[in-house]
């Protein structure tokens, strides 16, 4: 864009601006704005508590991972089987190699 054009659109903005600043509300217009705020803050902070609800995140991604899970078992049931077997196979390694830890002490 060239300098005359921004001078243009930054004039147009001012003017606009300048339009909606100077023109009386009238208080039905100022309640409907204030209304609109409210609601505005409501959801807001509606959706801040949601994501700071850890509990509540917690469930919903357990419940995703789950719903996925199922998918690709769906989807790919020997896949699925292997995953299972290498995680299961890397628990009960892990609590042999803990076993065993506590045995030499």
């Amino acid at each position: 864009m060239s300098t005359d054009q921004n001078a243009k659109t930054i004039d147009t903005v001012d003017e606009s601006v300048a339009t909606v600043d100077t023109a009386p509300k009238s208080k039905t217009e100022l309640r409907a704005e204030a209304t609109r705020a409210r609601v505005e803050l409501a959801q807001t902070l509606d959706a801040i508590e949601y994501k700071l609800n850890l509990p509540r995140q917690m469930r919903v991604r357990s419940r995703l991972f789950k719903v996925r899970l199922r998918e690709f078992g769906d989807k790919n049931p020997v896949a699925l089987a292997g995953i299972v077997l290498g995680g299961v196979s890397a628990t009960v390694g892990a609590v042999w190699l803990g076993v065993k830890a506590v045995q030499r002490r």
